[in-house]
């Protein structure tokens, strides 16, 4: 809400009728013209911020599960009771508003006094030393979920990118398309680690690990000792042997730093291939058409995205792409690139003076393999994202976790999850959690369209539409022999919230998250 929008709902300070809000409804209003929600909850009234504070979502839309509170954009999760933003993507937590009934009659007053910060302190069983290896969703979030919940041991966060933690999904779309300012990106301040007595180390590779003596060797000759140790090293893209593709004018997405590359490449640039129909693909060919520039993508697949989204879903992307100008040559494998020409397969050339690409990533299981860990396309990890040697752990695109609702193990590649995976082992840690139940949420966006996706079909025998893709308003079924697996919205936000609380249902005792 900006300066010049007028406030929505009513003023709650003149107050409202009490069966306005019945159990488990929301209602949004405003005091002094700031948005504030209340909300019902076992019989007691609750006020707090009404934009969630990821991404500024109205949480009037989103759903009550028990004492938590959902977004309906990126279904961050926060408590009812105290604000607190306890399953990511949001960090920050909601401020608590003074909420009062009286005579059938509900109002909110103003701000209450925040809760005392917790007192830094260490549970008996926890560890004193724990060293983080990877600086993204996973490493960050275990970092400062452990400082959130006074854990006063040592914390090391190594990360071999050079900047401090930020927000990856950004790279591929508001940032890479000029429309997010670069100090958008930082998931907190510099100060925020030193002050929270984090020992961030940027710009550090780790060589090696050794489970026995509990040490870490890092490339600048320093030496670390753990009690634990967190693998959230990540995945890394899968770089084509294709003749020419050593130019500096062939690049890759995956960090902040590349976004940048490939903005800085632009400048000189008019036509850009992008080399891969996947997720980052299409969001870098949605961003660099936003950029003013002409767009090929090339694919050997017929449709985009089909494998993953099913057919209707991806025709209509491919459509959707298509009147915003990018082009598609698809059914189509690269050969090479040479004096701006992107050679394929049937003999035809993609004129390109910038190639970027996209086909997909590897999890970085160098490390964990070298230590003898068990791998497997992943490092294997119980539900507790524990690795079999003692006191080490691994989290986010790199671990190959048991799904709780299938028993089958996944690994997937997503932010928000590997960022709730991170927060997960941060609570085992500290003897807070069982076994991990979130079921797996991403979201991608394409121009003024995002696509929700609840759940993990690895693969599909039927994928059924409800509703109109095109219009924006459906919902996609994922089904494997007869059951369901998945869910994708469009336009749905609260189904997609629905979905994902049914899955957490089916998967154990509800989310591992706690209220």
């Amino acid at each position: 809400m900006t300066a010049n929008t007028p406030p929505s709902g009513p003023d709650l300070t003149l107050g409202v009728p009490a069966a306005d809000i019945p159990d488990g409804a929301l209602l949004a209003g405003h005091v002094g013209g700031e948005p504030v929600l209340l909300a019902r909850v076992g019989g007691v009234l609750r006020a707090v911020d009404a934009l969630c504070t990821h991404y500024h979502a109205p949480l009037a839309d989103g759903l009550v599960v028990g004492e938590t509170l959902r977004c309906p954009w990126h279904h961050a999760s926060f408590c009812l009771k105290t604000g607190e933003a306890i399953g990511a993507p949001a960090i920050d937590p909601l401020a608590c508003w003074n909420v009062d009934e009286t005579d059938g009659r509900v109002t909110v007053s103003g701000r209450a006094t925040p809760a005392p910060a917790i007192a830094p302190h260490r549970r008996p069983a926890a560890p004193r030393r724990v060293v983080i290896v990877g600086g993204g969703a996973a490493g960050f979030a275990a970092a400062e979920l452990l400082r959130r919940e006074g854990f006063d041991g040592d914390v090391t966060l190594v990360s071999d990118d050079a900047d401090p933690p930020y927000d990856r999904p950004n790279c591929s779309k508001d940032f890479l398309a000029g429309t997010a300012p670069r100090d958008w990106m930082p998931l907190r301040p510099a100060a925020f680690y030193a002050a929270q007595s984090i020992d961030l180390r940027t710009g550090v590779k780790v060589n090696a690990f050794d489970p026995a003596s509990r040490r870490v060797f890092l490339d600048n000759g320093a030496e670390l000792e753990f009690d634990a140790l967190i693998l959230a090293t990540g995945a890394e893209p899968v770089r084509p042997p294709l003749p020419g593709f050593d130019s500096d004018r062939v690049l890759f997405l995956r960090s902040l730093a590349d976004a940048e590359a490939i903005i800085a490449a632009t400048a000189g640039a008019r036509r850009v291939a992008v080399v891969g129909a996947s997720f980052i693909g299409l969001e870098v060919a949605a961003a660099l058409i936003v950029r003013g520039l002409a767009v090929s993508v090339v694919a050997p697949e017929t449709i985009p995205l089909a494998r993953i989204l099913g057919p209707d879903v991806g025709a209509f992307l491919r459509s959707l792409h298509e009147a915003h100008g990018v082009t598609f040559h698809l059914g189509r494998t690269v050969t090479g690139f040479r004096d701006g020409r992107l050679g394929l397969d049937d003999g035809s050339a993609v004129e390109a003076d910038l190639v970027v690409v996209g086909v997909g990533v590897r999890p970085r299981i160098g490390l964990a393999n070298a230590a003898g860990l068990a791998v497997d396309k992943g490092v294997v990890v119980d539900g507790h994202f524990r690795t079999d040697a003692t006191g080490v752990y691994a989290a986010g695109d790199v671990a190959l976790y048991p799904d709780a609702r299938t028993g089958e193990r996944i690994r997937v590649e997503h932010w928000a999850a590997a960022a709730r995976q991170g927060q997960h082992v941060a609570r085992v840690l500290l003897g807070q959690a069982g076994v991990f139940t979130d079921p797996p949420f991403f979201w991608s966006a394409h121009y003024d369209l995002t696509i929700s996706y609840v759940g993990h079909a690895a693969a599909f025998d039927a994928a059924v539409v409800d509703g109109s893709i095109p219009a924006g308003d459906a919902a996609v079924r994922y089904f494997s022999e007869g059951r369901l697996m998945a869910l994708a919205t469009i336009g749905r936000d609260r189904q997609s919230l629905e979905i994902e609380q049914l899955f957490e249902s089916e998967g154990g005792t509800g989310s591992s998250a706690g209220g």
